[in-house]
This record gives C-alpha cells, structure tokens and sequence, in this order.
C-alpha cells in the first residue's frame, strides 16, 4: 500500500469546479491552496477607492469573488461555512511557488488544450518531484496534455474527473496517460473511495470517458427519440424520472440545470474525436437542439431553456413549434402498473411489456442502449460493473444499465435489439452459450460479475469495506415483520432495518425495534440501525397520528406515544450498545432515534432535525425532554444557563434542520467527542458495525437512568413566554405557533417550578407527552397535519 498522505492540494483554477471541489477537499479536513489568474484591469469599485493593479485585493481579485460566490452558493457546496478557512487563496503570479509545499496539485482550468499546456509548463518549474500532479477534465485526451513533460511529471500525472458539483456527485473517474504509474492510480482509487467518499472508477482515455460518454448518448438518443415518436418534453420527464430510478429533474429539467452549452461542448467532442463508434451519427446535435443554442436558450442560467419560469407558473418548449406553451400532464397506463411496484429494479420487465405510447417507448430506449454499452466494452473499460457504477454515481441512476438489463433477462434484451434492428456485442452471446445467464450474480453477500476475458462471474473488487442489504437480505435475516427486517451482519452484531414507506416510524416498526433488542441482548453483542434506502426516515407516522387524534381515540393517542418515548429509552438503556446510522432525512421521529442511541455514525449527507412544529406539535418520542437534558448537559460554572437552554429551545422551536451532518453538531443534535461522520455512505454500515464490537468488547456496560436533570422552572418559562408574546405580536409567528412555543417551554423548563431543580428523565417525558397530546385536541394541529398528508409542505395557520 502507498504510504503517501495527503495533507494540503493545490487547485488552479477557481470556477464554479474547481472552487467546487477546494470545498470539498476542505470538508475532509485537506489543507487547500486555491489559485487562479490576476484581473488585466480595475473595476469601477477597485477605481474608487484609488487601487492600483499591483494592489493584493486586486490581483486575487477573481479567486477571491469566486470563491466567495461558491460559498455563498445553494445547495452549499461546504458541510460547515467554518471549514472555509481550511482554504488559502492566492494568484498564479505571486503564489504559484507555494504549489512546491504541497501533495497533489489539480488543475481545473478553462477546457483548451492550449491553456492546459501552458499551466502545465509554469507549474513544472515549482512542483516538487513526486507530487501528484492531475487534470480535472470532462473530456480532453490526457495523452495530449503531459506531452512534452518530464519524466517524473508524466508518471505522476493523470486525469481526475469530478462530477459538478463536486460534494453531491458520487462519480470520481481516473483517466491514467500513457506514462501513469501503476502506483499513482492505485493509490487515487483508493482515496476517492476512502478520504473523498466517492465512487472510484478507473477509466481508459477514450473520449469523454465512462460517465459523460454512456450519459451523453442516453440523452443524444432520448433528443432523436422524441421527435421519431413525436412525445412531449412532459412525456420524457415523466418516463425518464423517478418511475425508472432516476433524478426527480428526468432528462430535459436536468439539462436544464447543468447547461445546454455543457452538454453540446461534450457531444461534440465525441462526435469529433470517435468517428469509429458505431453510434457516431447520433452525436450530431438535431435542429431544435441548434436553435436553441443560437438563441441562447441555454437552461437555467439564461433563463431559459426547455422549461421557462414566467411570474409563477413554469412553460414548457414545444419541441415542433419552438414556442413556449402551459404545460400538459403527461399520463401513461403502463406506467399506472407500476404504482403498486416499490422496488424499481421489479418495474422494468412490466415496463418493457408495456401495449401504449410508453411500452414502446421503454423498448427502443432500453435497446439502445444496451447495444451501445455491450460495443463500448473493451473500448472505455474492460469491466461491465465500471459501466454501472459510473451511471450510478455520475448521473444518480438508481441502477446502472447492465442491472436493468439482467431485471428484464439477457435474452428479452437481445429480442428488444433485435426488434429494432440491432444485434448484441459478439461477447454476449458467448456469454449465454457459456452458460452464464446473468451479467451478475450474488453469492454469500457479494456482488460477482461476469469477466469477459475469463468467461467467468468473478468477485467485484473492493466490497470487503461495505455491508451490501439487498444482497444478505434473505440469507441473514433473524427476524421480520411488516416494519422492519432484522438482519445477522456477523460478529454478534444485529442491524434492524425499517421497511416501512419513506422509513416512517409506526407501531410494526417500534415492536420491531424492541424485538431487535430483546434478540441482541439475549444471543448478541450490539445493534445498529440502519438502511440503505434514499431516506434514514422521514419521522413518525402521521398517518396514524391523525387518525387517533381525527376520532378523538385520546388513550390509544396516549399509549402509542408513550410506547414510542418508551422505545427510545431502550435504545438508551438496553444491555447492548445501540448504533444509528443516519443518511439523507433524518427528521422528527428519525432525528429522535438517533440522539437516543448510544452513538451516531452519520453519513456526511444527512439532513437532521427536529420538526413537528411544521404539523402543530411539539417532538413527542423524548427529543423535548432530550433537548432540555442536552441544554443542561452543557451548562458550564458561571454561564448564564438561561442563553444555553434558550439556543436549545429555538432549534426545536425553528425546526431546524442541518444542511450535513457536521451543520447538526452546531444545533447539538450530534455529540461532539461521541457521535462521528462518514464521508463515504457505502462504508456507513461497515463502519457502525465496527463501533458497536468496539464498545462491546470493551466491555460496555448498561447506563444508569438519569434523575439529575437540572431544569430552571419559572424563570425559563417566563423568559420563553415573554419571547413568544412579543413574536405574535410582531407578526412573526401566529397564535397557534406561539401555542405550540409555549408547550415546548413548559416541558423544557420543566414546568412551572418555583426554582431550579433536579429531575428525571420520565418526569420530563411524562410533561412532553402530556403536552403532544394536548395539541392534539387542538382543530390547528390537525389542520396542520392533514396539510402535511396531502401536500407534504407545512401549513401555516
């Protein structure tokens, strides 16, 4: 293994990317050094106030407005506004000697070869041989650029292809030149995977790569599909969207989003550089497509593009008159036999078999495309999984096009081509007539593959970090119930994972929890809850919540409550450690699980809080009374105790939600010193599991009920209850909000005390179930909620 260590990089260029990607290297905690070129005049503000262009506000001038606007930028491309400072800026003029200090330098330039080349020989005269050295291109040959490099640059050089932008995008792609060593690319695939959390794909210098080549073509067919079957942007949206596993922005909003100019910029570029593709033709960007260009209907950042915002309403393009219409629902029966289909992998062969507009649609696609990634092999890559996983990570396909492939069988696949004229690569049908059914297949928990070279399914390198559910699933599972699925993941560790819809918390999912911890205590070492579906959870289960409070049913309320808040104390309490494992949503009833566990391995993408003020209610499963106990918690000799309780109060009164989870340390959600962040999500459940032996064999051993919360009484409820008052009056809140305020503030106060006094836990969660239920009874709660079910969005009443 390489003993390299990266501790500070150098990034030269500081657009929308590569200011990207400096964050992002900041996130990790990597020194950054982030340079770019020095203005060649003032601005009219630099005028004013008398600078000169040799001034150092001036020369870094550009990367510091860059840099800012990156920062500044929604979604953030940063998990803390604090890990900013992690990043220096400088000039390529009076800085570019400091790029001698560092371990890897990225360039991030405009894409010209000749400007490349040019940054290339400035940076060779002060790079330290040995250092990394790699290009973040989306497409331009690496053997073209380390031309005429020294020996040493060459070796160490390659290209590293982030996707933009650079902390959500998954796909880290590295493109090795003809002088790249073996050791330089080992050594950036592993710490793509490890350090930067993303999907490492090794990949040849072909033109625009893994990711951008299958992508583009995906879309490139899809511009010439539409018109040969005359669908409507609104017909392609609908059926390339969340129905097939793909982004909620489908394929023209996404475009949109990225840019037409991006997208043109790499079509042409394979249509220049891979007159050998069979699909060659298709690379040729259609009228409307020029038109659009021409007119500078670019997308989101002109304004204008297939979707156009016009005061409130959103028009669509037609793609016949190129005019600008309302737009039109987009209905489709296959589809509608979908509905009751969870699992995306099990819609595809009802897709396919579709009889309308849709079925066909799915048909042509689908062969296309599986025509166009069996020919791209060995040309882009040796290995089909690299395909997939680029399509996954790169472009957030839910499964890549092999796996589509194998959900609607080999054979039904090569009949699809074959209906449309095409023929599969010579290598799949060897594949079948050596006996290999499938392009993969799980055994013992691991994914295989089939390798064409051997003609045999072989082991998919690099699982042994990752816990993969799908695949021990079935062979694992101890215990299962219409909530959740209990599964052995080995050295006497339990994961409890909820299969309820969006993960909400109802009564199958509490009876499994505590059915995992009767197991765990009994037969094992530990537990971790977790999942790997888009959400950690989404909360408890309204549903229901509204339905007992709609009928007035007030002790079922009140048990189901108190069965929820009783749960979470043996998440607490039990004789195991108890892990969470927190990805994506993590709200209410989600967020209180989690700061009930013994630890928190949260994955860096996780957006926690409490929220149940957006349905009239206060957290009712102990977050109010774990909030107050937290405040208490950090109570300090000498420090005014009411400041700590009220920043406590006014997260759970705010609803606030972290934008990661380094953002949820700040609201005291997670525990600094306890709680830990993974950048990597796949390595998420690997790495719980890995806590929970730790703290068992260290001999963990079951906490003792606490009763020796301070809370103030009085003097923080009047405090809260002057604050709430002056809000409403204010028009800041409403009156039910400050209804709902002033809940919260009896339980976190502690009641109405007449001094500061220490209590327990359960008197403290009696006062918040107490309080939850009240506002059950209340017509605005339940307003509230209803709103929430139907529309998803909170209601302000």
């Amino acid at each position: 293994m390489s003993k390299r260590r990266i501790k500070k990089v150098a990034i030269i260029g500081s657009g929308i990317m590569g200011s990207g990607i400096a964050c992002h290297f900041a996130n990790i905690g990597v020194d950054v050094l982030l340079l770019d070129i020095i203005p060649r005049e003032l601005n009219d503000a630099e005028k004013a106030k008398g600078l000169t262009l040799e001034d150092k506000a001036v020369r870094n001038r550009i990367v510091n407005d860059s840099l800012t606007a990156s920062l500044k930028s929604k979604p953030s491309p940063i998990y803390d506004q604090s890990f900013a400072s992690r990043i220096t800026t400088g000039n390529l003029e009076d800085d570019i000697a400091k790029v001698k200090n560092v371990d890897w330098i990225m360039e991030v330039v405009v894409e010209r070869l000749d400007i490349k080349k040019q940054v290339f020989g400035k940076l060779e005269k002060h790079r330290t041989p040995g250092t990394l050295i790699t290009s973040n291109t989306s497409g331009i040959p690496i053997h073209f650029m380390n031309e005429g490099r020294s020996e040493d640059f060459q070796k160490h050089f390659c290209g590293t292809h982030f996707f933009n932008p650079a902390r959500y995008l998954k796909l880290f792609e590295i493109i090795p030149g003809p002088k790249t060593s073996q050791d330089v690319l080992d050594f950036l695939n592993n710490y793509g995977e490890k350090f930067l959390g993303k999907t490492s794909v090794i990949a040849k210098d072909t033109p625009a790569f893994i990711g951008n080549r299958i992508g583009i073509f995906g879309i490139q067919s899809l511009f010439h599909q539409v018109k040969e079957m005359d669908l409507t942007v609104e017909e392609v949206d609908k059926l390339t969207g969340p129905v097939i596993g793909r982004p909620k922005s489908a394929t023209f909003r996404t475009v949109d989003v990225v840019g037409l100019d991006t997208l043109v910029h790499v079509a042409n570029g394979i249509y220049d550089n891979a007159p050998e593709d069979e699909a060659h033709e298709l690379f040729k960007l259609p009228d409307f497509i020029n038109t659009m260009v021409e007119n500078k209907w670019l997308g989101s950042k002109t304004g204008q593009g297939f979707y156009k915002k016009e005061g409130k309403d959103i028009r669509t393009l037609d793609l016949n008159t190129l005019e600008y219409r309302d737009r039109k629902s987009a209905q489709f029966a296959t589809l509608e036999l979908t509905k009751t289909v969870d699992k995306v992998i099990d819609r595809f062969p009802i897709l396919i078999s579709g009889k309308d507009k849709a079925g066909e649609f799915y048909r042509k696609n689908f062969a296309a495309m599986f025509t166009y990634v069996a020919n791209r092999i060995p040309e882009i890559t040796d290995e089909l999984y690299k395909i997939d996983d680029a399509m996954k990570a790169g472009f957030g396909w839910e499964h890549g096009p092999f796996q589509i492939w194998d959900a609607v069988g080999v054979e039904k696949g090569i009949e699809l081509m074959k209906a449309e004229g095409l023929k599969p690569a010579a290598w799949v049908t060897e594949m079948l007539e050596s006996g290999n059914k499938s392009f993969y297949t799980i055994k013992e928990g691991n994914t295989f593959f089939y390798n064409i070279p051997s003609k045999k399914q072989e082991k998919v390198p690099g699982q042994d970090a990752f816990i993969i559910l799908d695949n021990i699933r079935k062979s694992k599972e101890v215990y299962k119930n219409s909530g959740v699925v209990v599964e052995d993941l080995g050295d006497g560790i339990l994961n409890v994972e909820f299969q309820s819809k969006m993960n909400t918390i109802g009564g199958d999912v509490l009876s499994g929890l505590n059915k995992a911890i009767d197991l765990a205590e009994k037969d094992f070492a530990g537990l971790v809850v977790g999942n790997q579906a888009a959400n950690f959870s989404v909360g408890a289960n309204i549903g229901m919540i509204f339905m007992m409070a709609a009928e007035q049913e007030y002790d079922e309320l009140n048990m189901a409550i108190k069965y929820f808040q009783d749960t979470m104390m043996r998440m607490r309490y039990s004789a195991i450690p108890t892990i969470a494992a927190p990805h994506g949503m993590a709200l209410g009833g989600g967020c209180e699980l989690s700061m009930h566990a013994d630890k928190v391995v949260a994955a860096a993408e996780t957006y926690i809080g409490l929220v149940e003020f957006g349905v009239g209610v206060i957290p009712g499963g102990g977050g109010s009374k774990e909030m107050a106990l937290r405040a208490q918690d950090t109570f300090r000799k000498g420090d005014v105790e009411l400041n700590t309780l009220q920043e406590y109060f006014l997260t759970v009164a705010m609803a606030k939600v972290s934008t990661s989870a380094y953002e949820a340390f700040d609201l005291g959600i997670l525990q600094k010193g306890k709680d830990i962040v993974v950048v990597n999500k796949d390595r998420q459940l690997a790495t719980a599991k890995a806590h929970a032996q730790l703290m068992a064999d260290a001999g963990y051993t079951q906490p003792i009920k606490r009763t020796d919360i301070k809370v103030l009484g009085k003097q923080a409820l009047g405090m809260f209850m002057v604050g709430t008052d002056a809000m409403e009056d204010s028009n800041y809140i409403s009156e039910h909000d400050r209804k709902i305020a002033n809940k919260l503030a009896y339980v976190m106060a502690g009641g109405d005390l007449s001094e500061p006094t220490l209590v327990s836990e359960q008197y403290l969660l009696d006062l918040e179930r107490e309080a939850f239920l009240s506002l059950c009874t209340e017509r605005k709660t339940l307003e509230r909620i209803q709103h929430m079910l139907k529309t998803g969005k909170p209601l302000r009443n």
